[in-house]
């Protein structure tokens, strides 16, 4: 496999993980924190530090719009629902795991 082969299937298969997030709209970032350690949040900021390491001009917002598919704040309206004390919990004993 030659490099940019490698760069397109990499690319490719990020493409598919966004489609099949935006498929699962039902499954909540602190369900995906709880059971990943990473959530659409996450890979938001991700691609923004990669963004800058090839200096590219991306901010949060834009960052979480190509992640959600939507402006962050009309996606947060129409899909987030409030966690749950139980997931709460989940999360605060992961988080205090690190």
């Amino acid at each position: 496999m030659t490099n940019e082969q490698q760069i397109q299937l990499e690319a490719a298969a990020f493409r598919r993980l966004l489609k099949h997030l935006d498929s699962r709209k039902d499954v909540q970032n602190i369900e995906l924190m709880n059971t990943t350690g990473f959530c659409r949040n996450c890979l938001s900021k991700w691609m923004m530090a990669e963004a800058k390491e090839l200096a590219v001009e991306l901010d949060y917002d834009q960052a979480r719009e190509h992640v959600y598919g939507m402006p962050y704040s009309e996606w947060k309206e129409n899909h987030q629902l409030p966690a749950t004390a139980e997931q709460m919990a989940v999360f605060d004993a992961l988080q205090a795991k690190k």
